[in-house]
């Protein structure tokens, strides 16, 4: 028998199938893992398929040395759900076959954890235990009584018996010693209960229309506040009592704890969590209860669509407008087009939920390849809050040259007086953007990055954000010596400073990148202030959607602006998404609630649609824009970025790669809108230089175009240079 096994080193040079001999008595599977001879090593990779025969010479294969796992840890789906990647997204094949398994299984870094387990031994009846035991070893028969009702780990047994008590029993063979694995529960017992809830005749027409609908993706589009996961549970509970199973996707690592206490509170122990914030041996565990079918529902970030789950059933990416759903690492890929692959693989259901959608997901609902669920009306008595649109300059002109404007500065307090709470939103962390010489106007700027450092006070050190490393803060320019030393925009640590004076004694919090390092931040600070620990929660996107809380009346958003005027085609649909889910923290339960959005630019149209939560408005403006300019949803972008610590040498790379390019496009011009090569807007990130290559091509030649550019990248790859190609990357930078 020929096993064929990808191995596992991520290089172009070798990602390709090698045959290996199966030796006698060894039993492999496609889809587990092997340990094989490869040159004078020995490596682990993965068998992807077996056969009879090889197109090589036989009597020249080496044997496959070991089994590597005791069970098979991928699946048919997910044999083809690499092949599937390696073709669309230009991936290796190693890329994919590490993103279905937890990480540290490679190299044998992470195994199931076992612990000593008690039990009676077998086969003992109650007379000859008796006969056994003395009549005055009390604390013995206690022991024997206690594990009647069932087995427990031995440390238990040991604190509250004694060692003595135990060692008695095991001697006299009527307690038996095994090993059992011990289980990393994510955040413990979170969790809880909750009353059965009556669906709203609009929720359960959702449900209805999600599973019984013809159409395999379903945009569920609501507005913040809707009842969207009351949905998502009732069409969950309907595909397990199916015998299926489902995938929960969240934007963010911060929703998924408290996706995963109502998820519990409705599911007990059949909801397991992956996402990239979990301990190694946490990730093992739950990948390890869903590979088994112990767990059946998953709840994570974008890593949990590889989940290792069988026969799915649906699949709902909450939020699916986010960005965060494309990763922009490798290996890059687009998380929605890996479910809708699982989806039609299984003949199972794919929800896309938000109140604001990607414009490209509502024009395929609209033209009927989606079908279309709307929740229009909040749960709650209350409808959306007012957004008032503060003018910044305005302000200015008034002599108020400080973070909050007027009307949000009382609105705070009338806030506090009255107990409710506020939400402040500010999408940049740290204290100041930048740190700058008032006299010669030098920047700090990252020794390894081409961008700007950002203060943080509370460390007093200037920071990368793309790199993490730290500098000591400027008591002096470095070019003229000068001691005039300005900062640049405010960030959430200045915030909370200002707060602080405004408000002293009143309870603040911040919800950022940099408070939320440890696994647990997400849990205490979002525990903290919905036990209103707190009055006030500053943060950045970590806020902006999903959270549900009752006493919040106030939404501050301190600049609205930041991300409207970046050179991005999806800047406008960003700047609305973001204040609509922003502002829908607001007046959630019985209280009402307002929304104050602070900026310089009152009168644009984006704002002007966000005021009147008019998506429909919005999205005719914003789609026949695109489609007269023809960005995407009306054509395709594809990027091929090229990295390398030696700047010439990607410079070549990326100028060999452009001649080529260029030669097919002035053969095919009627594919192609746009094609420009260039050095890439930041230039350099941890040492390494970047360039890259743009073109949009009409929508209809995508397929076409991109297996062209995936030949020509082949044919020029250059060693110590990285290339990537992206389609429809959510930055350009």
């Amino acid at each position: 028998m020929i096993c064929k096994v990808i191995v596992d080193i991520s290089n172009g040079e070798v990602d390709r199938i090698f045959d290996y001999l199966v030796p006698d008595g060894l039993e492999i599977e496609k889809g587990d893992r092997v340990l094989v001879p490869f040159g004078n090593k020995k490596l682990e990779g993965f068998c992807i398929d077996k056969a009879e025969t090889s197109d090589f010479d036989v009597s020249k294969l080496k044997p496959v040395i070991s089994k590597l796992d005791e069970f098979t840890c991928i699946s048919e789906e997910m044999l083809a759900l690499m092949r599937f990647m390696k073709e669309k997204f230009y991936l290796r094949y190693i890329d994919c076959l590490r993103l279905f398994i937890p990480g540290q299984m490679r190299g044998g870094r992470v195994r199931e954890l076992k612990r000593l387990y008690l039990e009676l031994a077998a086969g003992l009846t109650d007379e000859q235990i008796q006969k056994l035991i003395p009549a005055r070893a009390l604390r013995q028969k206690e022991l024997v009584e206690r594990l009647k009702q069932g087995g427990e780990y031995l440390s238990v047994v040991t604190e509250e018996f004694g060692a003595a008590t135990v060692n008695s029993l095991v001697a006299k063979g009527i307690i038996a010693k095994t090993d059992k694995p011990v289980y990393r529960k994510p955040y413990g017992d979170v969790g809880g209960s909750i009353g059965k809830v009556t669906l709203t005749t609009a929720q359960k027409n959702a449900v209805d229309a999600i599973l019984n609908g013809e159409k395999t993706v379903s945009l569920l589009y609501g507005v913040t506040g809707s009842g969207k996961t009351e949905v998502y549970m009732n069409a969950i509970e309907r595909v397990l009592a199916q015998g299926k199973t489902a995938i929960m996707l969240v934007p963010e690592i911060s929703l998924t704890p408290q996706m995963l206490r109502n998820f519990r509170a409705r599911f007990s122990s059949g909801v397991a969590m992956l996402h990239s914030g979990l301990s190694q041996g946490e990730r093992y565990d739950e990948w390890k209860r869903l590979l088994t079918g112990e767990a059946r529902i998953v709840v994570g970030a974008r890593s949990a669509i590889f989940a290792p789950l069988k026969n799915v059933g649906l699949i709902i990416i909450d939020e699916e407008h986010d960005a965060s759903y494309s990763s922009e690492s490798n290996p890059r890929y687009i998380t929605s087009e890996i479910a809708g692959f699982r989806a039609e693989y299984n003949g199972g259901k794919l929800v896309l939920g938000s109140a604001t959608p990607s414009i490209e997901s509502f024009l395929l609902a609209k033209r009927g390849e989606y079908a279309l669920v709307s929740l229009p009306d909040r749960i709650s008595r209350h409808g959306m809050p007012e957004i008032k649109i503060e003018n910044m300059a305005q302000e200015l002109i008034a002599g108020n040259n400080g973070i909050f404007s007027r009307r949000l500065e009382a609105e705070l307090r009338k806030t506090v007086e009255n107990g409710n709470q506020a939400i402040l939103f500010l999408n940049r962390r740290g204290h100041s953007s930048f740190a700058m010489c008032r006299k010669c106007g030098y920047v700090a700027k990252c020794e390894d990055c081409d961008v700007t450092l950002t203060y943080h006070s509370v460390d007093n050190v200037l920071k990368c954000h793309y790199c993490g490393k730290k500098y000591r803060m400027l008591t002096q320019c470095p070019e003229c010596g000068s001691k005039e030393i300005r900062y640049g925009k405010i960030g959430t640590q200045r915030v909370v400073e200002e707060l602080e004076k405004l408000f002293p004694g009143v309870g603040i919090l911040r919800m950022d990148n940099e408070t939320t390092t440890k696994k647990s931040a997400y849990l205490d600070i979002l525990g903290a202030f919905k036990a209103k620990e707190a009055q006030i929660l500053v943060g950045t996107q970590m806020i902006a959607k999903g959270h549900d809380f009752p006493d919040v009346t106030l939404v501050g958003i301190l600049d609205a602006d930041m991300s409207l005027y970046f050179s991005d085609y999806r800047s406008a649909e960003r700047t609305f998404q973001l204040v609509t889910q922003v502002a829908g923290r607001a007046g959630r339960s019985d209280k009402q609630g307002i929304v104050i959005l602070q900026t310089y630019s009152p009168n644009h149209y984006v704002y002007r649609f966000a005021k009147n939560y008019d998506y429909l408005g919005f999205f005719e403006k914003e789609n026949n824009a695109r489609e007269v300019t023809g960005f995407p949803p009306y054509s395709t972008i594809i990027r091929i970025l090229m990295t390398g610590e030696d700047d010439e040498e990607v410079r070549t790379c990326a100028k060999n790669m452009f001649v080529d390019v260029r030669a097919y496009e002035l053969e095919n011009k009627s594919e192609f809108l746009f094609l420009q090569a260039r050095r890439s807007p930041v230039a350099r990130i941890e040492k390494k230089y970047r360039y890259q290559i743009l073109m949009r091509i009409k929508r209809e030649y995508e397929t076409l175009v991109t297996r062209e550019v995936y030949r020509i990248i082949n044919e020029n790859k250059t060693r110590g240079v990285s290339v990537f190609a992206e389609i429809n990357p959510q930055s350009l930078s």
